[in-house]
């Protein structure tokens, strides 16, 4: 794993237009270059190249495509990935004989989707009038007639009425019709042609609704058993069709991805020309790729990234496969620039010692973690099982914080909120309890003042990453003189110490030293010169015209923000933390309450029941506020010191690949 992102190189690159063809193959099977249209070229050689014609428009090949991968979802199949005996098996593709087979397929199907979309009306007609009926509001929505007709027969009455939608009850006297309010007109309109009489019986009229609202429940489980026949009729007809499915899918996409990789090439009579990124290490095999599937005939040219301007260098972060959890947080917030710090490393240490610190305990990590491991096995065991509540990523997300929760409680001795185990570190429970405590930790001022220490160096790890990332950009200026810069942390550090030693004197004086006047003097002349310089450093290159007057103005007013803003900022930073300690000790004043409530019923079993019900709810409850509060305070508090997110992610083209942007 690498410490920064990945570095690029940009390859462009000659081939004959006979050689085309395999060159592409050969760079969607290695699946590691992402393609950039070539604008390097002078106007004039740019005017002699013509673009790419499409055989069939990758539009056409996208939608047969989405076709497919939608029949075989219908199928519970599971859609293939491509390899390279697939790319070299590639076949040339016959798009109209393709849409015939698929039309005919859909249109075998249709019947079965007409039979769906009746029976799902009729269930949701259903399960409409149960909703209202149970509400406590059925004289609201609902209509009940109880009586009979006294002319003309039931069954045409019963037809009729089926068309506006209800519960009839017609095999019984009297008969029972159940709709909605909306529809009384209608249904009344109807009656009046057959000569409805109502019943005068007020047991049939009390029972009217309760009998009808039966028969809806009755209608919906009817329906949903007809619904799961009709799919699995749906999804015999398309597995018989599966191998043809599937190679089709596989022609189709390989086509696709060729016709995506060719838009970005350039074409004279009989030359092909395309340039692309690619990771420096991986720049010789790609070299020698060419040349082979080309037989040496080609010319190949290298741009170092240093040589582009840093934002159009796209990004790809190198961290081992297990950190995907923490490297899609970061993603999630944005790309780093280019050459930067990668964060994941960072990221998975502080956000793993926030959740430790903040839901310690060995009993319910073990129980994440298992919940994990569970969730992980049964999405392997169904890869086409959408996301539920529990999703993949909350899975391998666990897999890591049940872990730290339980290294958490070893530290403090807890474990399902007892402490069972001796205390690695100090008991949380006993401290969050006011029992006497031996140690350095006895009271939860110095819990909180733990989290602040934590606080005080997470903001300065970002700080250093930042000073980091300016040097390898070479932005001295901001270096030295940004908030986040080398003046912002030492005004933090002279915070720190002045707070340090104020509280160590138990609130009584202030600190005093030799170097903290002088230090601050500096400091403050630094943010003070901030603005001239960048004044001069502009003038210099030709960039500034504005006069002294406004040059006096900005000083001094940019100077009052910077200050204001270094002291606040780094202030709320670094208390933010206190939320670390906070839910630590709501977790464990959750615990004792419970346990606390499990004491007072003299039932064994209920007392067992409200200590599973307790550690449920907290597990759940308070797990997900750790999670949040450790993710906010990796992106508020420590991400904004550092990370800019102002890259582009660095998205190759492969057999791999599952989406091809248009």
């Amino acid at each position: 794993m690498s410490m920064f992102t990945r570095k690029m190189r940009m390859l462009t690159a000659v081939v004959l237009e006979s050689d085309r063809d395999e060159v592409v193959r050969s760079l969607l099977e290695k699946g590691v270059m992402e393609f950039v249209h070539i604008d390097s070229l002078p106007a004039e050689k740019m005017s002699k190249l013509s673009s790419h014609s499409s055989v069939v428009p990758k539009a056409v090949l996208s939608d047969m495509r989405v076709r497919i991968e939608t029949l075989l979802k219908e199928g519970s199949l599971a859609i293939p990935e491509l390899n390279a005996d697939d790319a070299e098996a590639m076949s040339p593709i016959d798009a109209d004989s393709c849409r015939r087979y698929l039309d005919k397929l859909s249109l075998s199907l249709q019947s079965i989707r007409d039979s769906q979309k009746a029976v799902n009306q009729q269930m949701n007609a259903a399960e409409e009038l149960i909703r209202y009926s149970t509400d406590g509001r059925n004289s609201d929505y609902l209509d009940a007639r109880v009586g009979i007709n006294t002319h003309g027969s039931a069954s045409d009455l019963r037809a009729r009425l089926e068309q506006i939608g209800g519960i009839f009850l017609f095999d019984r006297k009297p008969f029972i019709s159940l709709t909605l309010r909306r529809d009384s007109a209608r249904v009344t309109d109807v009656m009046d042609k057959f000569g409805w009489t109502e019943s005068t019986d007020p047991e049939a009229q009390r029972n009217a609704v309760a009998e009808a609202t039966a028969e809806a429940k009755a209608i919906v489980e009817g329906c949903r058993a007809r619904l799961a026949e009709l799919s699995k009729e749906a999804q015999s007809r398309i597995r018989e069709k599966a191998d043809e499915l599937i190679a089709m899918w596989k022609t189709v996409r390989l086509h696709e991805l060729c016709e995506h990789v060719e838009s970005f090439f350039s074409y004279t009579k009989n030359t092909t020309l395309f340039s692309g990124w690619v990771p420096a290490d991986e720049s010789d095999g790609i070299a020698k790729l060419i040349y082979s599937a080309s037989s040496g005939r080609c010319i190949i040219e290298w741009t170092d990234a240093d040589d582009v301007p840093r934002e159009e260098v796209p990004v790809e972060m190198t961290s081992p496969r297990i950190f995907q959890p923490f490297e899609r947080m970061v993603n999630n917030y944005g790309t780093p620039e280019y050459g930067s710090i990668n964060p994941t490393p960072f990221t998975t240490v502080a956000y793993l010692c926030m959740f430790a610190l903040m839901f310690a305990d060995l009993g319910q990590g073990f129980i994440l973690l298992l919940v994990g491991l569970a969730g992980k096995w049964l999405y392997k065991k169904n890869p086409t099982k959408p996301d539920g509540l529990i999703s993949r990523y909350l899975c391998s997300l666990l897999i890591f914080l049940g872990p730290a929760s339980m290294a958490g409680g070893l530290l403090f001795g807890s474990c399902f909120g007892f402490s069972l185990i001796p205390a690695l570190w100090f008991n949380f429970d006993a401290v969050v309890e006011g029992e006497p405590v031996q140690g350095l930790i006895n009271d939860i001022y110095d819990i909180l003042g733990i989290t602040i220490k934590f606080g005080i160096v997470i903001i300065y790890l970002g700080l250093l990453l930042n000073w980091v990332n300016l040097v390898r950009k070479k932005r001295f200026f901001e270096l030295v003189f940004d908030k986040n810069g080398i003046v912002g942390g030492a005004l933090y550090a002279l915070g720190i110490w002045f707070a340090w030693g104020f509280v160590d004197s138990g609130y009584r004086t202030f600190p005093s030293s030799w170097f903290f006047a002088p230090a601050l003097i500096a400091c403050l002349v630094l943010v003070f010169i901030k603005c001239p310089v960048h004044f001069l450093i502009l003038k210099v290159k030709g960039e500034r015209t504005e006069g002294i007057g406004r040059l006096v103005i900005d000083t001094v007013m940019e100077t009052l923000v910077e200050v204001l803003e270094i002291f606040s900022g780094l202030l709320s930073n670094t208390l933010s933390f206190m939320r670390v300690a906070g839910l630590g000790i709501a977790h464990a004043s959750l615990m004792s309450a419970f346990y606390q409530m499990a004491a007072m019923p003299g039932n064994a079993a209920a007392q067992v029941l409200i200590m599973l019900l307790g550690n449920v709810l907290v597990i759940v409850l308070e797990g997900l506020s750790a999670g949040i509060q450790s993710l906010r305070l990796n992106y508020y508090e420590f991400f904004t010191k550092y990370f800019t997110g102002h890259g582009v992610a660095f998205e190759p083209v492969g057999l791999k690949s599952r989406i091809v942007a248009d």
